[in-house]
């Protein structure tokens, strides 16, 4: 056992040193002293570069040419965990470097990044504020303080065949549930009738890492609204022992997840999904737009639909918020440039095309006025309708060491490793105690 803990040690720290060597090396070639010289402001952006990501750099470029150039620093979810991402992130910041000006971070790491980045209620009016979807700007206030602008809002969902659900009779009744959110029990009902009862029905993710969190605290959210009431997380409550012995029963008893699920992100979900003609995948809604754009197969794609999430009987139907946010460095030489892109970033042009390109739920309100918009998209008004009954993660400046910690051993459960109370045990204790996890 010590030796295996040595070999994570040592594991994490190369994997660290590699993760720092990279992002180092990627900021000098972007930040060439000599590149700088002249009336061009260049402002370093650190995101996940997708096409539209490039397209809106593009049209920001074009418009401040000659005065403000954005130069994007791609850090691909490909390439870069969600926690190596914020790992790499954190590192920058903590050195006080200025070779980044502007990032993104997942917006339940606001609070954490707060402490290296530029207060904006100097630059933000009320009216500016009020433009937003009000779930995304709770998002990015740390301290009482205006400390980031939402880039796009996430909201957990379900996507399901409906080349396969419509195999059977009543399959338009199914299906206008299915949008509505269906309880869980007609959806394990559904299994029998569909012929899945040896084969991959539920898929999800149950990796060792947030993605985890989100399916879990979403299911002990649903049975119990106040779990997780005033940023408090109590993992001996009903709920919580409830919705992890469902999440490991659907691997053990039920059968109806793949004990590969243990394995998966998003990404390796909705591969397994596609590959095994599972029914039902977990996901985030930029699953159709981005993903087969990497995808080798997109014959399968045209039958995917998008759902809410199952509910239980006499609950109302829950969802969790993710999403990014943009800060603007503290220690960045050019905050005003900065804060300019960001600026443009909340406008209805840039808004509609991480949309149309990317998938991602703009979070600006006057998108959701525009009736002949909404007609043209109606993907918008079923989002916002999610985004109606969805709920936040704690915010707590130590929020991803706690969700460390529960990840952890929420992830071991349900491999089976350890039981449903000793996991949930385990970690409240940690967390209680303020332990620090080496894994």
């Amino acid at each position: 056992m010590e030796k295996t803990t040595k070999i994570a040690v040592t594991v994490s720290i190369l994997l660290s040193v590699v993760i720092l060597l990279i992002i180092l090396t990627t900021e000098f070639e972007f930040r060439n002293p000599l590149a700088d010289q002249g009336a061009v402001q260049k402002v370093y952006f650190a995101d996940h570069i997708s096409p539209a990501h490039r397209a809106v750099i593009d049209k920001f470029n074009e418009r401040h040419k000659g005065r403000i150039e954005v130069v994007p620093v791609d850090l691909p979810f490909s390439k870069f965990t969600t926690n190596e991402r914020k790992e790499l992130l954190a590192r920058s910041l903590r050195s006080k470097s200025d070779r980044l000006d502007i990032f993104s971070v997942d917006y339940i790491w606001t609070s954490r990044f707060a402490k290296w980045c530029e207060e904006l209620d100097p630059y933000f009016s009320d009216q500016e504020r009020m433009n937003i979807i009000s779930p995304t700007i709770q998002s990015c206030i740390a301290g009482n303080k205006l400390v980031a602008m939402p880039l796009y809002i996430d909201i957990g969902l379900m996507y399901y065949r409906k080349d396969i659900i419509r195999q059977l009779p009543d399959a338009g009744a199914i299906e206008t549930k299915l949008r509505n959110s269906i309880t869980w029990t007609e959806l394990l009902s559904l299994r029998k009738r569909l012929g899945y009862d040896s084969r991959p029905y539920y898929i999800f993710q149950a990796n060792d890492y947030e993605g985890l969190i989100c399916n879990y605290f979403e299911i002990a959210k649903s049975i119990d609204k106040n779990f997780l009431q005033n940023n408090t997380i109590d993992l001996r409550s009903p709920a919580a022992k409830t919705a992890l012995h469902m999440l490991v029963d659907f691997v053990w008893k039920e059968k109806i997840s793949p004990r590969e699920v243990v394995q998966f992100d998003e990404n390796n979900s909705y591969s397994y999904m596609l590959e095994h003609d599972a029914v039902f995948v977990r996901g985030w809604p930029n699953f159709l737009e981005s993903f087969q754009k990497s995808y080798g197969d997109n014959s399968k794609f045209k039958n995917i639909e998008r759902a809410a999430l199952p509910h239980f009987s006499g609950k109302e139907p829950t969802s969790v918020y993710g999403g990014w946010n943009v800060m603007v460095s503290k220690f960045s030489t050019k905050k005003k440039a900065a804060v300019e892109f960001l600026r443009f970033l909340q406008t209805e042009e840039a808004q509609k095309t991480m949309f149309e390109l990317g998938g991602y739920i703009p979070v600006n309100q006057n998108i959701y006025s525009d009736s002949l918009y909404l007609r043209a998209h109606p993907d918008l008004i079923f989002y916002r309708q999610l985004v109606h009954h969805g709920f936040h993660r704690p915010f707590l400046e130590n929020y991803t060491k706690i969700s460390d910690v529960i990840a952890h051993f929420v992830h071991l459960a349900i491999k089976g490793e350890i039981g449903v109370d000793e996991a949930l045990n385990r970690a409240q204790e940690m967390i209680e105690t303020n332990k620090v996890l080496i894994k």
